[in-house]
């Protein structure tokens, strides 16, 4: 299938041949019919695109502070190659669907195969889109006018923040296609309508919709505005347009009368003049995009509404009400269509983003299309047979910036790349010369050339990946954890011990060669040591998806299992029994501030401090061994220093021991022998970190 796509490096925008997604668990796979092009919204990532280096650090000047402190914690080339990866990954375009359903994934309840539906969804020939971003449409309702339902909702959820009553007066500033539409419901909720804008082309559609218009270039704006309301001023003001001064926000208090409403839908400089609002105490207030639960992964991802006795109008409500506006005709959006274009001829209008278009339709004859491609050809590689052929599962963050900058450097040869939706897959794939690119794991696993397989998906995937890939007698590397909960570790236990096939997990550290360089001056069997382990981790939102138990299982489990690992290694002992002990005065199982202690049975004591509330500037990772009164310290795997030792202390570039793993890996598919960490080593750890949340929940220190 094809979607559009738009290369943030080098300003194009692309037709892009990607397999289609596959259906997921609460989403719904639907054929798209008809798309939005809303002009001003695209055409700022598009300019973005076309901007160079310095245009994109002044439209983000928060991203490059950021860099500055990454710079000043891991270096300048980390720092350089996160920056450029960054930019190597092109934005999918569109937001605004509609079409008709294919298939839904277990848990959609709502929707059907066969339903017309509107949605978020992007400009592709097939879309995955979670249920609660899916409405369907009244059979009366095109496809051409239900493909403007995000961009209405978004319009109506600034009105709804309004609480606009009948007979005010309210101004819309600017007429573009969410102005022009906002207006439009204004109007028939029994507001009389003022529209600001300075293209007389927009001002002329609002005119012939009924709705009084402004020139702010032609004509004095608040005169007039005092014209139109007999002196009051205007009731409320819904701010739609996009500019970086500061004249709008400020022209929207002057226009209002004491006590005026002013929602900000738009963007625009935020630098106010306190007295004007606070001579007419002002009520300002910012609109999310198209209602409550957008960016609530548990509204969108997970698909639990809100009740509607608390919050009536949710995102979803919203496209339900814009819809059925739609039905009842009391919204005009042909005035609003600048072009119609198949699929193909979308260059007609990226081409020309910047002109005064208010809004265009892209349409898609694919009623050939097949749905059930879920593989396309990249390239053709002649394999050599005397070394690994590998599949890799999941396309994110770190597959891109770690896993396969690393494969590369190995010659590793990749056979496929699997990810949900297909893009970001597809593009890697293209970026290292993979073969394939696939939606369907089990296209790898059925591929008998297939030696080993990488998982690195979201970590409510590992252990169900793990299972299918162990079954498939295929070698497998997961990314750590292992396993989120007890239930998912000891099923891929039981599987394990049936497999002909190794299992590996993603614990690098071990590898870092200034680990190894401690191993090596510690000895084999070096009796009991103490160890410190301190991660500077960084603060994470609550809402993010890896301090979600059920899905990412917490920081503790999802990271601080690098640190167990790591002990255990230098230690050359199990972990016998663990106690985390948590920071603050409310603390839950997702907690990613406190400290864990671990007794081994050799009678080494490891201590991992683990916090996420210091300084981004300061050093990541610290560890300190004890030994015999002697110390070793790593200070960030880029420093490490000899105290009473007769080593010598060395500074290298920050290297987390990914190469070296991935190295001894793709040799040990070629040339068997033991593996690179002993399956009971794995469970032991994955084990110890389970138990560390079991205790924060009872207090006392767990058995593992």
């Amino acid at each position: 299938m094809k979607q559009i796509i738009q290369d943030i490096k080098s300003g194009k925008t692309i037709l892009e041949e990607i397999p289609a997604p596959s259906i997921v668990h609460g989403e719904v796979l639907i054929q798209t019919k008809k798309t939005l092009v809303s002009t001003g919204t695209e055409k700022m990532l598009v300019n973005f695109g076309k901007a160079g280096y310095i245009g994109k650090i002044k439209q983000q000047p928060e991203k490059f502070k950021l860099a500055i402190d990454k710079i000043k914690s891991d270096g300048i080339k980390p720092t350089l190659e996160a920056i450029f990866r960054k930019l190597d990954e092109p934005i999918p375009l569109g937001y605004s669907n509609s079409g008709i359903v294919i298939g839904v994934g277990n848990g959609v309840k709502s929707i059907r195969v066969g339903d017309r539906v509107a949605c978020n969804g992007y400009h592709a020939e097939i879309v995955s889109v979670p249920e609660n971003l899916v409405a369907k449409i009244p059979d009366n309702v095109s496809y051409e006018d239900a493909a403007f339902t995000v961009v209405g909702s978004i319009g109506l959820q600034g009105i709804r923040l309004l609480n606009p009553t009948f007979g005010e007066t309210i101004v819309v500033y600017g007429l573009g296609v969410i102005g022009l539409i906002s207006a439009q419901i204004l109007k028939s909720n029994g507001c009389n309508v003022i529209g600001i804008d300075l293209d007389e082309k927009k001002l002329k559609i609002a005119d012939k919709l009924g709705i009084k218009t402004i020139n702010p270039d032609k004509q004095e704006l608040h005169s007039k505005v005092n014209e139109f309301t007999s002196g009051i001023g205007a009731d409320g003001v819904l701010i739609t347009a996009s500019s970086k001064n500061n004249t709008i926000i400020n022209d929207s208090a002057k226009m209002s009368r004491k006590r005026g409403r002013v929602i900000l839908i738009g963007v625009v400089g935020l630098d106010i003049n306190r007295s004007e609002f606070y001579d007419k105490e002002i009520i300002f207030q910012v609109s999310c995009s198209y209602g409550p639960g957008r960016y609530d992964s548990i509204y969108e991802d997970k698909g639990l509404d809100y009740p509607i006795g608390f919050v009536r109008w949710t995102e979803k409500r919203n496209f339900n009400a814009f819809l059925g506006a739609l039905s009842n005709g009391l919204i005009n959006l042909k005035p609003l269509i600048s072009k119609i274009v198949p699929l193909e001829n979308y260059f007609d209008i990226y081409n020309n983003i910047d002109d005064n278009s208010i809004a265009n339709i892209i349409k898609f004859d694919n009623e050939n299309e097949d749905f059930n491609k879920n593989l396309i050809s990249v390239n053709k590689t002649i394999y050599n047979p005397t070394k690994a052929i590998i599949g890799i599962v999941g396309a994110g963050d770190f597959t891109s910036s770690t896993l396969l900058p690393n494969l590369k450097k190995i010659k590793t040869q990749i056979k496929y790349i699997v990810s949900a939706k297909g893009l970001r897959g597809t593009l890697l794939a293209k970026k290292y010369n993979i073969d394939n690119s696939s939606t369907d794991f089990n296209q790898l696993l059925n591929d008998k050339d297939i030696t080993g397989v990488i998982i690195s998906t979201r970590h409510n995937l590992h252990s169900t990946q793990v299972i299918e890939s162990l079954k498939a007698n295929k070698h497998t590397f997961v990314e750590k954890p292992l396993a989120i909960n007890l239930e998912q570790l000891l099923d891929i236990k039981k599987v394990f011990e049936k497999s002909k096939a190794s299992l590996m997990v993603g614990f690098n550290r071990r590898f870092s060669p200034l680990s190894i360089y401690a191993k090596k001056v510690l000895g084999e069997n070096p009796g009991p040591i103490n160890v410190i382990a301190t991660m500077n981790a960084g603060f994470l939102p609550s809402d993010h998806w890896t301090q979600d138990i059920d899905i990412g299982g917490g920081r503790i489990i999802g990271e601080a299992c690098h640190y167990i690992d790591l002990i255990s290694f230098l230690s050359s002992s199990r972990v016998k029994s663990i106690l985390m002990t948590p920071s603050g005065l409310n603390t839950n199982l997702n907690s990613d501030n406190g400290t864990i202690t671990l007794k081994y049975d050799n009678g080494s004591l490891g201590v991992i401090n683990y916090f996420s509330n210091g300084h981004k500037s300061y050093s990541k990772e610290r560890i300190e061994i004890y030994q015999s009164g002697k110390n070793i310290i790593i200070d960030n795997f880029k420093k490490i220093n000899f105290f009473g030792y007769n080593n010598r202390s060395q500074n290298n570039y920050q290297d987390k021991g990914h190469y070296n793993q991935f190295k001894n890996w793709n040799s040990f598919l070629l040339t068997g022998g033991e593996p690179l960490i002993k399956f009971e080593s794995l469970y032991n750890t994955t084990m110890a970190s389970l138990c560390a949340v079991q205790s924060i929940k009872s207090g006392n220190w767990i058995n593992v």
